[in-house]
């Protein structure tokens, strides 16, 4: 696995702490630990990083796994007390709405869009997942985990579904994307905590960006079953409502696919 020898300067000037780590079995596990065994070496913003990555996670314990210098892996810890825990729900989706936003200034020739919850798909396909969890022990403190396929050949994407910056033909300048995002991270979580948690303007940008909306989509819950008809918006937790014979249900979790 390889370094940069430049490092990520842009990408150092927005975080108090980067961690760039040759490899790691999953940055989320490695910050997770490092926030509970030096909780005062990590504040707000720290961030681990590296493009081998051997046994990331993702939703729903699936693994996500890619050859070595082909994705960037990155965790964010971000010190949430200050967002009211009603609000918590939405960090996932700023999570979300910041990566978009990072990829659309490297990939503006492409149709680059959230698919709810947290995914983010380039051209119909997926090129970023995002993961979010709270440190045991630590209610106010939440890593958010994101892999990026960057230079992933098109023979090696994992699924038909999947794409990547070389797939598409481009290559990603992957100091700027980093910054661009813990930018967008960080003020977008600033905004839910000086809002009181009042998600408004999150709510509307998600919407924008989100193709699941209008869509026809089938979700598989967590317990068993699906849910099928049109996403029509998001409530105010950020839980996609999809109405479905006339009756209208808000989904916290489970696995969307647009029918069409």
């Amino acid at each position: 696995m390889s370094i940069p020898s430049e490092g990520y300067p842009e990408a150092a000037a927005v975080s108090p702490r980067l961690h760039v780590v040759e490899t790691t079995d999953s940055t989320n596990a490695l910050l997770l630990r490092a926030v509970a065994d030096a909780p005062d070496e990590h504040p707000h913003l720290s961030v681990v990083l590296t493009r081998d990555q051997r046994a990331g996670r993702g939703r729903l314990d699936r693994t996500w796994v890619a050859p070595p210098d082909t994705a960037l892996a990155i965790s964010v810890l971000l010190r949430a007390g200050a967002v009211p825990m009603h609000a918590r729900g939405w960090i996932p989706l700023a999570a979300g709405a910041a990566m978009c936003r990072a990829l659309r200034t490297q990939l503006g020739a492409h149709d680059v869009v959230l698919k709810w919850p947290n995914d983010v798909l380039v051209d119909g396909r997926k090129i970023c997942g995002i993961l979010a969890e709270v440190a045991p022990g630590d209610p106010q403190a939440v890593v958010v985990g994101a892999g990026v396929n960057t230079a992933m050949p098109a023979a090696e994407l994992p699924v038909p579904t999947a794409t990547s910056f070389a797939a598409l033909g481009e290559t990603a300048d992957e100091d700027r994307l980093l910054a661009d995002y813990l930018t967008g991270l960080r003020d977008r979580v600033a905004a839910l905590a000086v809002a009181d948690g009042a998600a408004d303007g999150l709510r509307d940008e998600v919407a924008e960006l989100c193709a699941t909306i209008g869509a026809e989509v089938s979700v598989a819950l967590p317990g068993g079953g699906a849910l099928e008809g049109r996403a029509v918006g998001l409530d105010a937790d950020g839980r996609l409502v999809v109405e479905s014979l006339g009756v209208e249900t808000a989904v916290g979790a489970g696995d969307v696919v647009h029918v069409r």
